[in-house]
């Protein structure tokens, strides 16, 4: 790996793990392995670096979410396979966790991989939904757009009980609970737990 790429990956690691404000340059470089004199010769500074880190965490986890979103199943199995995906649920997201950095929300350079990344998953769910609707799996009166600011709130939501409370089940309840109100008519929903993995994603 190139000296870039392992400050890069240094970066996203040290973001998710401390947030930006609690990044530093130092910490940054030791991880990487990397002195002063080679992270500035690639970046600019600290900014700099944590845009790269930040809009290829974003990248990836939208092409996770979807992959999901886009393969087989009706509108609720693919809603249902989202929302249980794997997560590692006790680390949180790696993107919704930025929104609570003071320096990523006031930085528009730094916020707009965060907001343009949930965005489009919010625009794929209230397709999604949309597309259930026209094939009768959804009622009509359900509004896609709300709905899928419900789904994102859930799961970033889900993140926050899960750590509040040092366990899994709490965002386990609320997939739960989300998944039984959408559930087309005379469908069971599932009750195991979401699986969890090292690799956390919105």
């Amino acid at each position: 790996m190139s000296t870039s790429e392992r400050l890069i990956e240094s970066t996203r690691e040290l973001l998710w793990e401390r947030g930006y404000v609690g990044t530093s340059p130092k910490a940054i470089q030791e991880r990487a392995g990397a002195g002063q004199g080679s992270m500035y010769h690639h970046f600019k500074g600290k900014s700099d670096l944590a845009l790269a880190a930040i809009r290829r965490t974003a990248e990836e986890l939208l092409a996770a979410a979807e992959a999901v979103l886009t393969g087989p199943g009706t509108p609720y199995e693919r809603i249902e396979a989202y929302l249980r995906r794997e997560r590692d649920v006790l680390r949180g997201c790696p993107v919704g966790r930025l929104t609570m950095d003071p320096d990523v929300v006031a930085g528009a350079e730094l916020r707009a991989p965060v907001d343009e990344t949930l965005d489009a998953i919010r625009e794929r769910l209230a397709g999604i939904v949309e597309e259930g609707q026209e094939a009768g799996e959804f009622a009509p009166w359900l509004d896609g757009e709300e709905i899928a600011a419900a789904v994102l709130a859930t799961v970033q939501g889900g993140y926050v009980l899960a750590r509040a409370s040092g366990s899994p089940a709490a965002f386990d309840t609320g997939v739960r609970g989300l998944l039984a109100l959408l559930a087309p008519p005379g469908r069971a929903t599932a009750r195991p737990g979401t699986r969890r993995t090292p690799s956390a994603e919105a």
